[in-house]
Order: C-alpha cells, then sequence, then structure tokens
C-alpha cells in the first residue's frame, strides 16, 4: 500500500508492505515543490501552484503503480487545507491525475500521528503527550490508549509564524522574537494547563524541525537509522534557541541538522518548541520517526479498506471538515 503526503515544503510517498501488520517501507520518494515559498500561509493556490502540484501527484501515483501498491491514500496538510480556493485545488488535481486528494482536519492528523507514535513506543510508553510541529501548525494530543483521549491544531506552525513575526530582519529583532514567544503561549496557555494536569509518563515529538532541533542538540544523525534512541531535552533546546536567535539564515546552515530550506524557519520551529515543552512540564521527548503517514497506515492495515473510504467521504466541503466544522478540543474514541 501507499500514502502520499502533501505538505509545506515536499510531496512524500511512502510505499509500504503491509502483510506483517506494521508499514515496513520499501520505497519512498519527494518532491520538493516548496509549496510555503508560492504559497502565502493563509493565501490562494495560482495556478503555476496547482500545476506544480498536479505534475508531483501524477509522478507520485505512477510511482506508486510502478511498486504494485494500491492508489495512494493521499492527503494535504495545512498550505491545502488553508487556502481559501482549496476547493478548487483538490478538483484539479483529482481531474488531473485520478487522486483523490483530501484535506484532514488538524484534530486528526494529531489522532493519527499519535497513532503512529504509540505503535512506534509500544504500551510501555504508558499515558502520552505527543508535539507535532509543521509548516502551518502544531498538533498536540494526550492519551493513555490506543487513540489520545484528545487531540487539537494550533496555528502555531514554524513557516506561519516565521511569515508573521520573523520575516524582516536578518537575524530578527529581539522584540519580533519576544512578540513570537507571547504568541505561542497565549496561544498554548489552555492546553498546556491540561497537559500539566494529566502528568504523561512519556512526551514524543514528531515531524522534521524536532528532528532537526534534536540533531542541533546533539541526536545522532538521520543516516545511523530509525532505531538509534533520541532525545530533546528542554533545556539544549532553549541554548539552541537562543543561537539560532543571534544568527542569520545563511549561517544557521552550518550548523548540524539545520538544512538549507528550513534554515529560515528553524527559530520559530525552536521557539515552539522550547515554549511548548516549559508550558506543560515537559523535561524531554523522544523523537518518534513514525507520525501522520504511518498513522495512515496503521489505520487501514487495522481497520481495513473501507475506514479510509469513509473518512474522506465524511469530508464534505473540501477544507478537511465534516458538516458543522470541527472543535478545538475532540474526544476520540479508542
Amino acid at each position: 500500500m501507499s500514502v502520499l503526503d502533501v505538505g509545506s515544503r515536499t510531496v512524500r510517498l511512502v510505499v509500504a508492505d503491509a502483510t506483517g501488520g506494521a508499514p515496513l517501507p520499501v520505497h519512498t520518494e519527494k518532491w520538493k515543490l516548496r509549496l510555503c515559498e508560492r504559497v502565502e500561509p493563509g493565501g490562494p493556490f495560482d495556478e503555476e501552484a496547482v500545476r506544480h502540484l498536479v505534475r508531483a501527484v501524477d509522478a507520485a501515483a505512477v510511482t506508486a503503480a510502478r511498486w504494485g501498491a494500491e492508489p495512494p491514500l493521499a492527503f494535504a496538510t495545512a498550505v491545502v487545507r488553508d487556502a481559501p480556493n482549496r476547493r478548487e485545488v483538490l478538483n484539479a488535481v483529482r481531474a488531473s491525475t485520478g487522486v483523490g486528494l483530501t484535506t484532514l482536519p488538524g484534530e486528526l492528523e494529531a489522532e493519527l500521528t499519535f497513532l503512529g507514535a504509540r505503535r512506534w513506543l509500544g504500551w510501555r510508553a504508558g499515558s502520552l503527550v505527543l508535539l507535532d510541529i509543521g509548516g502551518g501548525s502544531l498538533e498536540v494530543a494526550f492519551g493513555r490508549g490506543r487513540l489520545p483521549d484528545f487531540a487539537v491544531s494550533l496555528p502555531l506552525g514554524a513557516n506561519r509564524l516565521t511569515h508573521e513575526y520573523l520575516h524582516g530582519e536578518d537575524p530578527p529583532a529581539p522584540q519580533d522574537v519576544k512578540a513570537l514567544r507571547r504568541r505561542v503561549r497565549h496561544q498554548l496557555r489552555d492546553v498546556a494547563a491540561r497537559i500539566r494536569w494529566e502528568g504523561p509518563h512519556t512526551a514524543v515529538a514528531t515531524s522534521r524541525t524536532f528532528q532537526q532541533l534534536a540533531r542541533l542538540t546533539g541526536a545522532a544523525p538521520g543516516r545511523h537509522g530509525p532505531f538509534v534512541p533520541r532525545r530533546l531535552d528542554r533545556s539544549a533546546l532553549r541554548r539552541a534557541k537562543d543561537r539560532l536567535a543571534r544568527l542569520p539564515a545563511a549561517e544557521r546552515v552550518r550548523l548540524p541538522g539545520i538544512s538549507a530550506p528550513r534554515a529560515g524557519q528553524s527559530l520559530a520551529g525552536a521557539v515552539v518548541g522550547h515554549t511548548a515543552m516549559k508550558l506543560m512540564g515537559i523535561a524531554s521527548a523522544d523523537i518518534c520517526p513514525w507520525a501522520v503517514r504511518e498513522g495512515i497506515l496503521l489505520r487501514r492495515i487495522e481497520d481495513g479498506e473501507q475506514w479510509w473510504a469513509d473518512l474522506t467521504a465524511g469530508l464534505t466541503d473540501g477544507a478537511g471538515r465534516a458538516p458543522g466544522g470541527t472543535v478545538s478540543l475532540r474526544v476520540a474514541s479508542s
């Protein structure tokens, strides 16, 4: 089977062998569209951006078929979900490629990412809090079972906040960084209070942003493979955040883990990550290589083919929302 993830920077295909009950990757491929540089946060897709997206999705579908996989379970994150012309974008992709690209509610992304982390860490992790920083949003989930007891999505993505707060001076002015931190603290206040009250046994972080921040603070590089334990300590992240704030983007790429495409938004990601960990009382977090893509594949394996069909049929308004919209704090069944 295969899953296709349209993110703010890349379109990524994973073809997996699921015969043993776990989505073991046999082929991965990505197309670097950098949609976040073509589309402003919450802004519309122009014709050129749609053409680039259509070509990438079509290439991914051809690749999946070549590997003998089912048609991709295709979804797009906040960069498409927040676009005012998202319905036209999704219709254009389907008409040109035959792929039923859909947008998922941010809360559902958090739920599926939580499942991926739960399956990776196992039941020994106990009560689990999940943090996932994307380009457009931050997902937080907490639970004791297979799926979270609650999940929330907040507009605190690294690219979004860079565009709103750190798009001027390079390196940014201290007052801009302070304003960014105030925004994050304000929007995380209620969620953080709930996490502190729950007192999770294990904290886990996913996403490329957290992986790069962990590498910056001393975690093993990706070439060592997914089974090497990696952790992100809050105290080390604070020092890394302050270091990033002093450097222009062109110099951040010399630091371990900071890639050139993400150098500009690395500081915003560090501010979000550190502030979230501090407010929630998280001293350190495990870095998990499984996230939303693996969560989708796991739900497909565990709940059957009809699960995805029912899910996408229920997302009727083109925005990744069922009729009536979503709530910011949702309860998930286990």
